[in-house]
Protein backbone atom coordinates (compact mmCIF):
# COMPACT_ATOMS: atom_id res chain seq x y z
CA UNK A 1 0.00 0.00 0.00
CA UNK A 2 1.65 3.31 -1.09
CA UNK A 3 1.72 6.15 1.75
CA UNK A 4 1.40 10.02 1.06
CA UNK A 5 4.98 11.37 0.73
CA UNK A 6 5.91 13.45 3.97
CA UNK A 7 4.50 17.09 3.53
CA UNK A 8 7.89 19.10 4.33
CA UNK A 9 8.16 22.76 3.76
CA UNK A 10 10.11 22.63 0.55
CA UNK A 11 7.54 20.55 -0.94
CA UNK A 12 4.45 22.86 0.58
CA UNK A 13 6.24 25.99 -1.26
CA UNK A 14 7.30 23.99 -4.72
CA UNK A 15 3.56 23.22 -5.01
CA UNK A 16 2.36 27.25 -4.30
CA UNK A 17 4.69 28.67 -6.32
CA UNK A 18 3.11 26.40 -9.57
CA UNK A 19 0.18 26.85 -8.50
CA UNK A 20 -0.44 30.09 -7.22
CA UNK A 21 2.33 32.70 -7.21
CA UNK A 22 3.74 31.91 -11.07
CA UNK A 23 -0.30 32.17 -12.69
CA UNK A 24 -1.07 35.14 -10.36
CA UNK A 25 1.87 37.35 -11.26
CA UNK A 26 0.72 36.32 -14.86
CA UNK A 27 -3.38 37.34 -13.93
CA UNK A 28 -2.11 40.23 -12.45
CA UNK A 29 0.62 41.15 -14.91
CA UNK A 30 3.33 42.43 -12.38
CA UNK A 31 0.82 44.44 -10.41
CA UNK A 32 0.95 41.97 -7.11
CA UNK A 33 4.28 43.96 -6.20
CA UNK A 34 1.78 47.29 -5.73
CA UNK A 35 -1.24 45.64 -4.97
CA UNK A 36 0.80 44.28 -1.50
CA UNK A 37 2.60 47.49 -0.81
CA UNK A 38 2.03 48.98 2.27
CA UNK A 39 2.13 52.75 3.22
CA UNK A 40 4.83 55.00 3.68
CA UNK A 41 6.09 56.07 7.50
CA UNK A 42 8.01 58.97 6.32
CA UNK A 43 6.40 62.17 6.22
CA UNK A 44 6.18 64.14 3.52
CA UNK A 45 3.30 67.29 3.94
CA UNK A 46 0.01 68.69 4.87
CA UNK A 47 -2.83 68.70 1.85
CA UNK A 48 -6.49 69.76 2.34
CA UNK A 49 -8.91 66.28 3.10
CA UNK A 50 -10.10 65.06 -0.02
CA UNK A 51 -13.11 62.58 0.15
CA UNK A 52 -11.74 59.05 0.11
CA UNK A 53 -8.57 60.06 2.20
CA UNK A 54 -7.76 57.52 5.33
CA UNK A 55 -9.53 59.27 8.36
CA UNK A 56 -6.02 58.06 10.07
CA UNK A 57 -4.33 60.80 8.38
CA UNK A 58 -6.02 63.51 9.72
CA UNK A 59 -3.86 65.96 11.35
CA UNK A 60 -5.83 66.47 14.36
CA UNK A 61 -3.64 69.61 15.87
CA UNK A 62 -3.13 71.61 12.57
CA UNK A 63 -7.06 71.03 11.81
CA UNK A 64 -8.40 72.58 14.97
CA UNK A 65 -6.06 75.31 14.48
CA UNK A 66 -7.01 76.21 11.21
CA UNK A 67 -10.56 75.09 11.41
CA UNK A 68 -10.77 72.69 7.93
CA UNK A 69 -9.49 69.28 7.62
CA UNK A 70 -5.98 68.52 6.95
CA UNK A 71 -3.95 64.89 6.39
CA UNK A 72 -0.60 64.13 6.04
CA UNK A 73 1.11 63.05 3.14
CA UNK A 74 3.56 59.87 3.13
CA UNK A 75 6.77 58.65 1.41
CA UNK A 76 5.63 55.53 0.07
CA UNK A 77 8.82 53.21 1.00
CA UNK A 78 10.12 51.02 -1.81
CA UNK A 79 10.36 48.28 1.00
CA UNK A 80 7.17 46.92 2.97
CA UNK A 81 7.52 44.96 6.62
CA UNK A 82 4.74 42.56 7.03
CA UNK A 83 3.71 40.26 9.82
CA UNK A 84 1.31 37.35 9.44
CA UNK A 85 -1.11 36.63 12.54
CA UNK A 86 -2.06 32.99 12.27
CA UNK A 87 -4.23 30.77 14.49
CA UNK A 88 -2.87 27.49 15.30
CA UNK A 89 -5.91 27.18 17.99
CA UNK A 90 -8.23 23.50 17.99
CA UNK A 91 -10.63 24.84 16.09
CA UNK A 92 -8.40 24.99 13.20
CA UNK A 93 -8.21 21.22 12.49
CA UNK A 94 -11.46 21.30 11.40
CA UNK A 95 -12.28 19.69 8.17
CA UNK A 96 -11.72 17.04 5.34
CA UNK A 97 -8.49 15.47 5.52
CA UNK A 98 -7.65 16.73 2.14
CA UNK A 99 -8.89 20.35 2.64
CA UNK A 100 -9.27 21.32 6.65
CA UNK A 101 -8.73 24.76 7.55
CA UNK A 102 -5.11 24.57 9.06
CA UNK A 103 -4.32 22.90 5.93
CA UNK A 104 -5.65 25.75 4.02
CA UNK A 105 -4.00 28.42 6.83
CA UNK A 106 -0.33 26.98 5.84
CA UNK A 107 -0.73 27.41 1.86
CA UNK A 108 -2.11 30.72 2.25
CA UNK A 109 0.15 31.94 4.17
CA UNK A 110 3.21 30.18 2.03
CA UNK A 111 1.27 31.86 -0.80
CA UNK A 112 1.62 35.36 0.88
CA UNK A 113 5.11 35.41 2.38
CA UNK A 114 6.30 34.36 -0.83
CA UNK A 115 4.67 36.91 -3.03
CA UNK A 116 6.12 39.79 -0.66
CA UNK A 117 9.64 38.29 -0.46
CA UNK A 118 9.53 38.05 -4.28
CA UNK A 119 9.18 41.59 -4.44
CA UNK A 120 11.95 42.28 -1.83
CA UNK A 121 9.55 42.76 1.56
CA UNK A 122 10.29 41.73 4.91
CA UNK A 123 7.97 39.52 5.91
CA UNK A 124 7.20 37.89 10.01
CA UNK A 125 4.92 36.13 11.75
CA UNK A 126 3.30 35.69 15.33
CA UNK A 127 1.88 32.66 16.00
CA UNK A 128 -1.04 31.16 18.46
CA UNK A 129 -1.65 27.92 19.48
CA UNK A 130 -4.57 28.61 21.49
CA UNK A 131 -1.83 27.95 25.40
CA UNK A 132 1.38 30.08 23.58
CA UNK A 133 2.15 33.07 21.24
CA UNK A 134 5.65 32.75 19.60
CA UNK A 135 7.12 34.78 16.91
CA UNK A 136 9.26 34.74 13.64
CA UNK A 137 11.50 38.15 13.01
CA UNK A 138 10.93 39.49 9.82
CA UNK A 139 13.18 38.60 7.32
CA UNK A 140 13.53 38.41 3.38
CA UNK A 141 14.00 36.02 1.09
CA UNK A 142 13.07 32.05 0.12
CA UNK A 143 14.77 30.69 3.40
CA UNK A 144 11.92 33.07 5.87
CA UNK A 145 8.79 31.60 3.90
CA UNK A 146 10.55 28.39 4.57
CA UNK A 147 11.04 28.76 8.05
CA UNK A 148 7.42 29.88 8.56
CA UNK A 149 5.82 27.22 6.58
CA UNK A 150 8.16 24.74 8.73
CA UNK A 151 6.22 25.98 12.08
CA UNK A 152 2.90 25.60 10.61
CA UNK A 153 4.10 22.48 9.52
CA UNK A 154 4.80 21.40 13.34
CA UNK A 155 2.69 19.31 15.19
CA UNK A 156 1.33 21.45 18.09
CA UNK A 157 -0.93 20.43 21.15
CA UNK A 158 -3.41 23.32 20.84
CA UNK A 159 -6.25 22.74 23.83
CA UNK A 160 -7.88 26.15 24.57
CA UNK A 161 -9.92 28.47 23.91
CA UNK A 162 -8.21 30.85 21.25
CA UNK A 163 -7.47 34.18 22.65
CA UNK A 164 -7.27 36.22 19.51
CA UNK A 165 -6.89 39.41 21.30
CA UNK A 166 -3.88 38.44 23.33
CA UNK A 167 -2.24 37.27 19.99
CA UNK A 168 -3.16 41.04 18.11
CA UNK A 169 -1.30 42.25 21.50
CA UNK A 170 1.40 40.26 21.18
CA UNK A 171 1.75 41.08 17.82
CA UNK A 172 1.06 45.21 18.37
CA UNK A 173 3.88 45.05 21.01
CA UNK A 174 6.32 43.26 18.88
CA UNK A 175 5.81 45.75 15.77
CA UNK A 176 8.20 48.97 16.01
CA UNK A 177 7.70 50.36 13.02
CA UNK A 178 3.81 51.22 10.74
CA UNK A 179 3.61 47.58 9.21
CA UNK A 180 1.15 45.79 7.01
CA UNK A 181 -0.30 42.99 9.02
CA UNK A 182 -2.31 39.95 7.86
CA UNK A 183 -4.32 38.40 10.46
CA UNK A 184 -5.58 34.76 9.36
CA UNK A 185 -7.82 33.02 12.04
CA UNK A 186 -11.19 31.17 11.79
CA UNK A 187 -12.25 33.93 14.89
CA UNK A 188 -13.65 31.26 17.07
CA UNK A 189 -12.24 32.81 19.82
CA UNK A 190 -13.22 34.19 23.75
CA UNK A 191 -14.42 37.70 23.39
CA UNK A 192 -12.77 41.03 23.87
CA UNK A 193 -10.70 40.63 20.77
CA UNK A 194 -12.02 43.93 19.06
CA UNK A 195 -10.75 46.45 21.15
CA UNK A 196 -6.76 45.07 20.55
CA UNK A 197 -8.14 44.59 16.70
CA UNK A 198 -8.99 48.34 16.34
CA UNK A 199 -5.82 49.71 18.31
CA UNK A 200 -3.82 47.80 15.96
CA UNK A 201 -5.12 49.44 12.99
CA UNK A 202 -4.09 52.78 14.81
CA UNK A 203 -0.83 51.60 13.59
CA UNK A 204 -0.97 49.36 11.07
CA UNK A 205 -2.50 48.67 8.17
CA UNK A 206 -4.80 45.21 8.83
CA UNK A 207 -6.01 43.10 6.47
CA UNK A 208 -8.30 40.18 7.94
CA UNK A 209 -9.14 36.25 6.66
CA UNK A 210 -11.41 34.37 8.30
CA UNK A 211 -11.15 30.76 7.37
CA UNK A 212 -13.93 28.45 7.43
CA UNK A 213 -15.51 25.28 6.42
CA UNK A 214 -18.90 24.84 4.85
CA UNK A 215 -19.80 22.00 7.19
CA UNK A 216 -19.19 23.17 10.47
CA UNK A 217 -22.57 24.01 11.19
CA UNK A 218 -24.47 21.24 9.35
CA UNK A 219 -25.29 18.43 10.88
CA UNK A 220 -25.86 15.15 9.08
CA UNK A 221 -29.51 13.26 10.24
CA UNK A 222 -27.58 10.06 10.99
CA UNK A 223 -29.32 9.01 14.20
CA UNK A 224 -27.14 9.11 18.15
CA UNK A 225 -24.09 10.83 17.53
CA UNK A 226 -21.28 12.10 19.56
CA UNK A 227 -19.90 15.20 18.71
CA UNK A 228 -16.58 17.12 19.80
CA UNK A 229 -16.37 20.52 20.78
CA UNK A 230 -13.35 22.03 18.28
CA UNK A 231 -11.86 24.23 20.67
CA UNK A 232 -12.31 22.40 24.41
CA UNK A 233 -12.77 18.84 22.76
CA UNK A 234 -15.61 18.50 25.77
CA UNK A 235 -17.87 15.84 23.99
CA UNK A 236 -21.34 15.50 23.71
CA UNK A 237 -24.05 12.48 22.69
CA UNK A 238 -26.79 13.87 20.60
CA UNK A 239 -29.73 13.09 18.44
CA UNK A 240 -28.92 14.24 14.58
CA UNK A 241 -31.88 13.61 13.10
CA UNK A 242 -33.90 15.90 15.68
CA UNK A 243 -34.52 19.13 12.92
CA UNK A 244 -34.89 21.38 15.50
CA UNK A 245 -31.52 20.70 16.78
CA UNK A 246 -29.57 20.81 13.52
CA UNK A 247 -31.80 24.23 12.45
CA UNK A 248 -30.48 25.74 15.94
CA UNK A 249 -27.18 24.10 15.21
CA UNK A 250 -27.18 26.30 11.50
CA UNK A 251 -28.89 29.33 13.48
CA UNK A 252 -26.03 29.52 15.75
CA UNK A 253 -23.39 29.57 12.90
CA UNK A 254 -25.07 32.45 11.03
CA UNK A 255 -25.37 34.59 14.76
CA UNK A 256 -21.11 33.84 15.09
CA UNK A 257 -20.58 35.12 11.63
CA UNK A 258 -22.58 38.34 11.57
CA UNK A 259 -20.68 39.29 14.95
CA UNK A 260 -17.76 38.03 13.08
CA UNK A 261 -18.22 40.46 11.01
CA UNK A 262 -19.57 43.24 12.82
CA UNK A 263 -17.19 42.87 15.26
CA UNK A 264 -13.98 43.46 12.49
CA UNK A 265 -16.19 45.99 11.02
CA UNK A 266 -16.10 48.32 14.25
CA UNK A 267 -12.33 48.04 14.25
CA UNK A 268 -12.37 49.84 10.50
CA UNK A 269 -10.84 46.28 9.00
CA UNK A 270 -11.99 44.85 5.88
CA UNK A 271 -12.97 41.20 6.52
CA UNK A 272 -12.72 38.08 3.33
CA UNK A 273 -14.15 35.05 3.72
CA UNK A 274 -11.99 32.19 2.56
CA UNK A 275 -13.87 28.52 2.45
CA UNK A 276 -11.74 25.44 2.73
CA UNK A 277 -13.11 24.21 -0.49
CA UNK A 278 -12.41 27.55 -2.27
CA UNK A 279 -9.73 27.92 -4.91
CA UNK A 280 -6.68 29.62 -3.21
CA UNK A 281 -5.82 31.64 -6.71
CA UNK A 282 -9.19 33.33 -6.68
CA UNK A 283 -9.20 33.53 -3.24
CA UNK A 284 -5.85 36.04 -3.59
CA UNK A 285 -7.31 37.78 -6.64
CA UNK A 286 -10.34 38.68 -4.47
CA UNK A 287 -8.23 40.03 -2.08
CA UNK A 288 -5.76 42.00 -3.68
CA UNK A 289 -8.39 43.64 -5.96
CA UNK A 290 -10.06 44.59 -3.05
CA UNK A 291 -7.04 46.23 -1.16
CA UNK A 292 -6.22 48.14 -4.57
CA UNK A 293 -9.60 49.42 -4.62
CA UNK A 294 -9.01 50.59 -1.32
CA UNK A 295 -6.07 52.28 -2.28
CA UNK A 296 -7.15 53.77 -5.44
Amino acid sequence: METAPLLTPERVLRRIEWKVVRRLEGLLQGEFHTLLRGSGTDFLDLRDYQWGDDVRHIDWNVTARMDELFVRDFMEDRELTAYLLLDRSRSMTFGTVEGNKEHVLCELSAAICQLLVRGGNRVGAVISDGMHEWSIPPRQGRNQVLAIVRELLRPIEGGQLTELGRLLETAARLMRRRSLVVLISDFISQPGWERPLWRLTEQHEVVAVRLFDPHEYELPDAGLLFVQDAESGEQLLVDSSDPELRRRLLEAGRLRDENIRQGVARARVRLHALSTEEDLLSALVRIAGSRRDRHT
